[in-house]
């Protein structure tokens, strides 16, 4: 081994090449696609991407073979995912680290786009933009969420969650976890309470997806459910014109 190979830090490659695969524009594109939680087909990234089917695949192959993708087939038909939600915080706290403007808007159905993201979107499977940070700020108010050693769900905020039959899925996954948002560039409510909110809010009608992607609307059902139990004001819930 050269003095070169003994100098470099341990992990220091793994971490190169994590890098490298979202170095690129197509696969970063396709990994800020599968925030939304859902799994995909090659056709459908290449279309979102505007890049040649052949093209996606070998992009695709490249974030499996990386770990940041999984595959999924259906008889005939084969979708990727990331590889779960530790991926998308990931990607969501390396999108927020992104300098603000660098991207700039070049008509106004991307300007829409934009504001209905940065209002309220998925984040993999929780809620986030300004909405998914009122509701955190909402509930860190109410004592349901504290954060003096590292963020926590309180006993009140369990018994809460209990009253609205929200119940988080036994699993590995950790209960409560701090996502740094990329529009706010605040933390919002990830992990499995912050997933299993966000399939309520879907469940009972309060958001609907906005077309087949990230944005979310809320409903009259859910301003008047984000009134009653989180009392967050209408300017948070109706996105800015």
């Amino acid at each position: 081994m050269s003095s070169v190979d003994r100098q470099v830090p341990e992990g220091a490659t793994g971490l190169a090449a994590l890098a490298g695969l979202l170095a690129d524009r197509t696969r970063a594109a396709f990994c800020l696609a599968l925030l939304d939680g859902r799994a995909w087909t090659a056709t459908e990234l290449a279309r979102h991407a505007g890049v040649a089917p052949s093209t996606a695949t070998g992009h695709l192959h490249q974030l499996v073979d990386g770990g940041l993708l999984v595959e999924e087939r259906q008889g005939r038909h084969r979708y990727v995912r990331l590889a779960g939600p530790e991926t998308a915080e990931l990607i969501e706290t390396l999108t927020a680290a992104v300098p603000v403007g660098t991207a700039p808007v070049r008509s106004l159905a991307a300007a829409s786009r934009r504001r209905a993201l940065a209002h309220a979107r998925t984040c993999y499977d929780h809620l986030a933009g300004t909405l998914g940070v009122a509701v955190t700020d909402a509930m860190t108010g109410y004592g349901y969420l504290a954060w003096e050693r590292g963020l926590t769900l309180t006993d009140r905020g369990t018994s809460w969650l209990a009253g609205l039959g929200i119940r988080a899925e036994p699993s590995r996954r950790v209960p409560v976890r701090s996502c740094l948002d990329w529009t706010e560039r605040r933390p919002h409510l990830g992990g499995a309470v912050g997933a299993a909110l966000c399939r309520h809010a879907f469940e009972a009608g309060w958001i609907g997806r906005i077309g087949t992607g990230r944005a979310v609307a809320v409903t009259a059902a859910g301003r008047r459910a984000f009134r009653e139990h989180l009392a967050l004001p209408d300017r948070v819930l109706t996105p800015a014109r």
